[in-house]
């Protein structure tokens, strides 16, 4: 009888997507093809694009520089590690997504012109203390996802055009990040998650083959990893790179059928390692210790056209991922001054505005490309992509009732109930300890060093001398 209530609510729920889905298609067939191909998306495919670009953007520039903090066998270990870790999590979010949305669908919510954000599905399923910690851990980490994404675009041009420093482009490129406020939702992301995924696909080659076709550099040293301060800061900052589920939720909520989630996040998580860890271990292989003082690993190689369209490819997408960090941050501001519900794109773009202002200001701050992902990585992401989803997902089953009403229960190859909660534990655990623990301590040890070095403020950091 478990099983056949199961099915039901399972039914009610596809009900209610596929109504939705029909609904869409119908407002569909009024736009041209061309808006339908390049705008709409929610499908499965596009939500595994928008993961798979999510997930390594610029850290995929800096995970050498970990390497070199780390050593090459644990470089490897990690990525293997936090990438099973992430997927998880991940999809323990899909399930209290689906479980919080099918409850308030029951009550005849409609959720059409709403999105719904983790900070809501914490509060509707475990009450409005989950729901702070959630919103502030949450916020704060794509604040800072957004500003590193800034740090990055500044860096990286510099390597085309260095007769800017790179505060100056900081500028430049925050005024070209705020026309994100102009992009409504995830739904709206189609074009360029897609061309996103190509542009790290083909970055992320480029540094493999370069590298190897440079060679070891004279003398290169392997001695990772040589200090706890930066073994655990190299750590954290893997933790950062597979923690980039922030934005699940939003990412389901734009699927017609967000039931579908389920095993998006670890495919996408599988591509990414095949672009990841050729890409870090070939770098570290040909730079090793040089490493250490260039956290930006585009600029050791040589300067030939490769390298410029990589540059340039990488500028596009930090613009792209700014927008997938920024969007829930657009979102929770438009919830409350309360405007989330219009639907005028330039209101709404307006009143997004100073959300921008805090985030260029950050960049412009601590430009600490490299630093700065290991410090958001043990502070922040430890808590919203890690903890926080596990610990609630055991709070939310915790009554046996919970456990037979769930409407979707763990998979029986990890032992069910038990292996779940057995997961969590080490989840927690492991984070808690490692991630947080030890990361934090060495991250702040790690990002203070950088402000007694270079000052807040550094107008260009880790740059080389300007030849006359």
């Amino acid at each position: 009888s478990i099983t056949m209530a199961s099915e039901k609510v399972e039914t009610v729920v596809a009900g209610n997507y596929v109504e939705m889905e029909r609904e869409e298609s119908g407002s569909k067939s009024t736009k041209s093809r061309l808006s339908k191909f390049f705008w709409d998306g929610g499908s499965v495919y596009d939500a595994w694009f928008s993961c798979a670009s999510n997930q390594v953007a610029q850290v995929l520039l800096t995970l050498p520089y970990s390497f070199s903090q780390l050593g090459m066998l644990s470089g490897i270990l990690f990525q293997l590690f936090y990438g099973l870790m992430g997927s998880w999590t991940a999809y323990l979010i899909s399930v209290l997504y689906v479980e919080y949305r099918t409850r308030k669908e029951r009550e005849k919510v409609d959720f059409r012109n709403h999105v719904i954000q983790w900070f809501e599905v914490l509060d509707g399923l475990l009450g409005k203390h989950w729901r702070n910690a959630g919103l502030f851990f949450n916020c704060t980490f794509l604040l800072f996802g957004s500003v590193i994404q800034l740090i990055a675009c500044a860096s990286n041009i510099y390597y085309i055009n260095d007769n800017l420093d790179k505060r100056t482009w900081t500028y430049i490129f925050g005024a070209c990040c705020a026309t994100t406020v102009f992009i409504p939702s995830f739904h709206n992301y189609r074009i360029w998650s897609f061309l996103g995924l190509l542009m790290t696909t083909y970055t992320a080659w480029y540094l493999t083959i370069a590298s190897f076709l440079h060679g070891q550099v004279e003398g290169v040293k392997h001695s990772g990893p040589t200090t706890m301060v930066l073994y655990f800061t190299g750590a954290t900052n893997i933790l950062y790179t597979f923690g980039g589920h922030a934005v699940t939720v939003e990412i389901m909520h734009a699927m017609w059928k967000p039931q579908k989630f389920k095993m998006i996040y670890l495919i996408a998580t599988l591509y990414v390692l095949t672009l990841t860890l050729p890409s870090a271990s070939a770098v570290y292989w040909a730079f090793g210790d040089m490493l250490l003082n260039h956290s930006n690993a585009l600029s050791l190689l040589p300067r030939t056209g490769f390298r410029d369209v990589a540059v340039v490819l990488m500028l596009i997408h930090q613009f792209i991922t700014f927008g997938f960090a920024c969007t829930p941050l657009y979102f929770v501001w438009e919830k409350f001054i309360g405007v989330h519900d219009t639907k005028s794109i330039c209101k709404r773009a307006l009143a997004r505005l100073p959300v921008v202002v805090p985030i260029w200001f950050l960049a412009i701050i601590f430009p600490f490309f490299g630093p700065i992902n290991s410090t958001v990585g043990s502070l922040l992401v430890s808590f919203t992509v890690y903890i926080i989803p596990a610990l609630a997902h055991m709070v939310t089953f915790a009554s046996a009732s919970a456990r037979e009403n769930a409407i979707e229960r763990p998979p029986s190859f990890l032992g069910g109930w038990a292996g779940s909660y057995s997961m969590n534990i080490l989840v927690v655990g492991w984070v808690l300890v490692v991630g947080f623990g030890f990361g934090g301590w060495a991250s702040m040890l790690n990002f203070i060093r950088q402000i007694n070095t270079f000052g807040v403020f550094t107008k260009c950091y880790q740059c080389p001398p300007h030849k006359a």
